[in-house]
């Protein structure tokens, strides 16, 4: 049970308004205060309002609110979750800071305004109450400066990452004063309630992520300047082939806003006392004259990159920075960039390019080794251990490894023997390293070990909140699987169907692992989870697959893949012992009709859930349908006289419309969620909690017994179709939309089955087949198939 049961956020900006919509996602009520304005908007002077009006007090930290109901991306798991958000002003209301468990400082990053908000907070806190400043830089030993001891003791400083909801990065800044009882209270909360990825800071400039990051960001844009090489050929080289977001480094630039990133590495500039940092930090003058012309990133429309109208349509140019105008991208020309993208694993593609030969490789090295020799001189600056700084560069920045890991990917001796042939400097924590061992990390059995400063290799204890699939799997948990999936022993009776086909795609492998699982786990385990590590639980079927032996005509193949997926997922619905689906992420088509199967959901908070096969000219084929009706008819309370078609047509719409949920909680409302199902906010804990789940279902568990499922029939099928015929007169749907519509009907209301007749499940499911198979050989859903695999998007026609 959390001892934070509700907070105060002082300044309603964009961080301040967003930080206390995660709170609100996981169920914290907070106040939300800013100041009052000190003048009439045109608007107020006509309505004859005056500032001493409420509505124009609280104007301010209203607007801050409601602009959380139109920012994109979404910060609420929910629009109704706004409602936890209480507002008010810093004169009127600054009091009431006394009822919080939490006070958090969002205002100006200004040391002068900050301290003086923070006395104020010192004056109407309540003992004992924790204090922290979201800042990204501004030093919070200078902010406690003439506080309460009490204050000192239970204040700290919070970084959050924007945006709050979606970026996994908190870092924790405590001073000396700061008690190690409200640093371990505030890191547990922060990681089981907020569902981040907590490191601990200390108080030097920009923390970690920003401080390495920042210096990264700059060293690839100074190699830049010694090349031929353009923003948008290092985009690609500084991107996915190096284990980078796909934003890589300008692109992220553009995202973030040159002038904040510039504000950023102003901040260590200012206070750094070495002159070689100092002189990395100093931001280049091109950068300075972007910032000049207004040119700050997406924004204000324009920063490295720029999208402007051309007779293709739409395209992105690319800043050139020697003439300053934009110019069409180019393609890369390299040898080793291409091998590198060929390559098996990001370590073989890490290793392609740091040890190339051709200008790409080149450029790669020297930006890699200036950041990974700047980030171990400042192992014990920043932080104490280098777990702490990989973590904070994968969780705040995206990475896939951190800068010790990668230094382990491309051979720690290796490396160091060529910094030296270069004349630089290796930091005495490396060579002490290379004393002791030839990688940063050691694994010995199911234990990680990390070296540490001054101590060798120092264990980190699991962390019992958490299961480590690739862990189990290197240590031979591993019961059986192909390409497309595997069973997994989680220990204690519980084994765990990993989806690991490219993109989690369903094909016929994923489906005779399906069968295999469900035939082991009823023979020698207790329970059965679904789920995997990967970034999405599963895209849906495979849909090149379906397209090819649709354009064969081979309707038997087609029909006996579906039948097959179909019976996996009945066959999980019906197993003997609990089956707990996790899903997470991307949980479209053929996931979401696993998720449906499960006897239970644990699902990560982040889900993005839909059956969305109208998107490519079909419905949904593996039971979707028959699912979701099922779950629509449960919400009818029993022996009531209330129609049940308006959740009939709930269901239509819901996969006529190809909805997708948002957030889990948004899957709940849209059906896929029972009220038993479970929400897991924390990521790395969704196996464990799932694990947890399945053996408490495990306990008295009762398999699922068949039941008919009662059909509306044709009455309601055309009232259902008179919506359809009207969206068509309208011009809202094409004829090929109108004749998917129909065929989903037919399948929701029972086909040519009388009103009020009970049908089997697998009547509905021959139905759902027929529909498939059907539409499977019409030119517009083949053309519609086509377009999805070549552009990513769906086709209207």
């Amino acid at each position: 049970m959390s001892s934070i049961r509700r907070a105060a956020i002082l300044g309603s900006g964009v961080m301040g308004a967003a930080i206390a919509a995660h709170l609100a996602n996981v169920g914290i009520p907070s106040l939300l205060l800013d100041i009052v304005p000190n003048k009439l908007t045109p608007e107020e002077e006509k309505k004859g309002l005056s500032l001493e009006d409420k509505v124009v007090r609280n104007r301010i930290v209203n607007s801050g609110k409601v602009g959380l109901l139109k920012a994109k991306p979404a910060p609420l798991y929910h629009t109704k979750d706004i409602d936890l958000i209480e507002t008010g002003n810093f004169e009127d209301d600054f009091e009431r800071i006394a009822e919080c468990d939490w006070i958090i400082e969002v205002v100006v990053e200004r040391l002068d305004i900050k301290r003086q908000v923070l006395a104020k907070v010192d004056e109407y806190r309540r003992k004992g109450s924790i204090v922290s400043s979201n800042t990204s830089g501004v030093s919070i030993t200078a902010m406690a400066e003439g506080r309460s001891e009490d204050f000192r003791q239970h204040f700290l400083g919070t970084h959050f990452f924007n945006p709050p909801r979606y970026m996994k990065l908190l870092e924790l800044i405590p001073t000396v004063d700061t008690l190690p009882q409200v640093i371990a209270q505030m890191r547990i909360f922060a990681e089981d309630v907020l569902g981040k990825g907590v490191v601990i800071a200390k108080d030097t400039p920009n923390f970690i992520a920003n401080r390495i990051g920042t210096y990264g960001l700059l060293i690839t844009f100074a190699e830049m300047q010694k090349t031929r090489f353009g923003v948008d050929e290092v985009d690609l080289l500084t991107g996915p082939v190096l284990g980078r977001p796909k934003s890589a480094t300008f692109r992220t630039l553009d995202i973030v806003g040159i002038d904040t990133f510039v504000h950023v590495a102003q901040n260590v500039y200012d206070q750094s006392t070495d002159p070689e940092e100092k002189a990395v930090f100093e931001v280049p003058t091109v950068i300075r004259k972007m910032v000049d012309n207004g040119w700050i990133g997406e924004k204000s429309g324009q920063g490295f990159f720029k999208r402007e109208k051309t007779a293709q349509g739409r395209e992105i140019f690319a800043l050139d920075i020697d003439t300053m105008e934009y110019r069409p991208r180019r393609k890369l020309s390299s040898a080793s960039f291409e091998a590198a993208k060929a390559a098996p694993s990001l370590k073989k593609k890490l290793q392609t390019l740091a040890y190339g030969e051709d200008d790409a490789a080149i450029f790669v090295w020297n930006v890699i080794k200036q950041t990974l020799l700047y980030s171990a001189r400042l192992v014990g600056v920043i932080a104490d251990d280098i777990t702490a700084i990989d973590d904070a560069m994968k969780w705040g920045f995206n990475w896939d490894m951190g800068p010790f890991e990668l230094w382990d990917a491309i051979g720690v001796r290796r490396s160091v023997e060529r910094m030296k042939q270069e004349g630089l400097v290796i930091p005495e924590f490396v060579e002490v390293l290379l004393t002791q061992g030839e990688t940063f990390y050691t694994q010995r059995g199911q234990t990680v070990q990390s070296f540490f400063v001054g101590h060798g290799y120092k264990e980190v204890k699991p962390d019992e909140r958490k299961i480590d699939l690739r862990l189990l799997k290197e240590n031979g948990h591993v019961v059986f699987g192909n390409k497309g999936a595997s069973l997994v022993d989680l220990g204690d009776g519980v084994a765990c169907l990993e989806l690991h086909s490219l993109k989690q795609a369903i094909g016929a492998d994923v489906v005779t692992m399906m069968m295999k699982a469900a035939d082991e786990v009823e023979k020698n385990f207790e329970a059965l989870i679904v789920s995997s590590e990967a970034s999405n639980f599963s895209v849906g079927a495979n849909l090149m697959m379906i397209l090819m032996e649709a354009q064969d005509d081979n309707w038997d193949e087609i029909d006996l893949a579906v039948r097959q997926f179909q019976n996996a997922n009945m066959r999980l619905k019906y197993l003997k012992k609990p089956v707990v689906v996790a899903p997470h992420g991307l949980t479209l088509g053929g996931g979401a009709e696993i998720a449906l199967a499960g006897s239970a959901l644990q699902m990560a908070a982040e889900t993005y859930c839909g059956l969305v096969e109208v998107g490519v000219g079909l419905i949904p084929g593996g039971g979707g349908n028959k699912e979701l009706l099922i779950r629509m008819m449960e919400r009818l309370p029993e022996g009531t006289d209330l129609s049940p078609v308006p959740l009939v047509q709930k269901a239509f719409e819901v996969i006529a419309m190809a909805k997708v949920s948002t957030s889990a909680k948004e899957a709940a409302e849209l059906g896929f969620l029972r009220p038993t199902d479970q929400i897991t906010v924390a990521r790395d804990q969704l196996l464990a909690q799932a694990k947890a789940t399945s053996l408490k279902l495990a306990e008295n568990f009762v398999p699922r017994r068949h039941k008919g499922i009662k059909v509306l029939g044709e009455n309601a099928a055309a009232y259902l179709m008179i919506g359809v015929y009207g969206m068509k007169k309208s011009g809202y749907i094409s004829e090929h939309d109108e004749k998917i519509a129909r065929h989903l009907i037919r399948v929701l209301t029972g086909g040519q089955a009388a009103g009020g007749s009970v049908v089997s499940e697998q009547y509905l499911l021959d139905l759902e087949r027929e529909a498939f198979l059907s539409l499977c050989g019409e030119p517009k859903t083949q053309a519609r198939m086509q377009y999805m695999l070549q552009k990513g998007k769906p086709l209207r026609n």
